[in-house]
């Protein structure tokens, strides 16, 4: 259902409440925008043989959390890169910037002294409809902070996580994911939160 209503699917009242919620009316942007339309299209202009195909997994493990959330020690992982100021424009407006791309899990301290800089220029975000000016949408270690202050979490591991946007499921699959739940499994965290960009 959330795949449809992102690519302008057939349920026709999510389509006009949407569009009732225009620019001129001043909510919202108007009708959804249908990324994954887009993102096949894309794909095949880049001169892949087939359109992009989304990981499927029948069997999705869940194991539940063994302490409440309040108790519970919380791991950031994001796909945002680490800045560095060689690789060119990173900032909030920058254009797409591939050379900014990461290729390996990395994790750095996610305690409040260490303020990290991370930016998603490497991403193909739909700047036309989006922008990266709240860091706090794509990279919420303050949020994280703020919920640990008031208790709805025990605590934020003393790490965040990057993990890279390769193109390719098995290496992320048989390389990066691997990778990344060691280093959560070293922090001794219960979850993490992960917010792709």
């Amino acid at each position: 259902m959330c795949a449809d209503l992102l690519a302008g699917g057939s349920d026709p009242s999510a389509t006009s409440a949407a569009a009732a919620h225009t620019p001129e009316r001043g909510e919202g942007a108007g009708p959804p925008i249908p990324y994954m339309q887009r993102t096949r299209a894309y794909y095949l202009t880049l001169g892949y043989d087939n359109p992009y195909r989304w990981a499927h997994h029948r069997d999705v493990p869940f194991t539940p959390l063994e302490k409440p959330l309040g108790d519970s020690t919380v791991a950031l992982v994001t796909t945002a890169a680490p800045y560095r100021p060689e690789l060119g424009d990173q900032g909030p407006g920058a254009a797409y910037n591939g050379a900014a791309k990461f290729f390996e899990v990395y994790s750095a301290p996610a305690d409040a002294d260490a303020a990290p800089d991370v930016r998603i220029s490497h991403v193909s975000y739909d700047r036309t409809h989006t922008t990266a000016k709240d860091p706090g949408t794509w990279f919420p270690l303050d949020r994280l902070r703020e919920a640990a202050a008031a208790g709805r979490i025990g605590r934020i591991a003393p790490r965040f996580h990057g993990l890279p946007t390769n193109r390719s499921q098995r290496t992320t699959l048989d390389q990066d994911c691997p990778a990344l739940l060691r280093r959560v499994h070293a922090d001794e965290a219960d979850a993490a939160v992960l917010v792709a960009n």
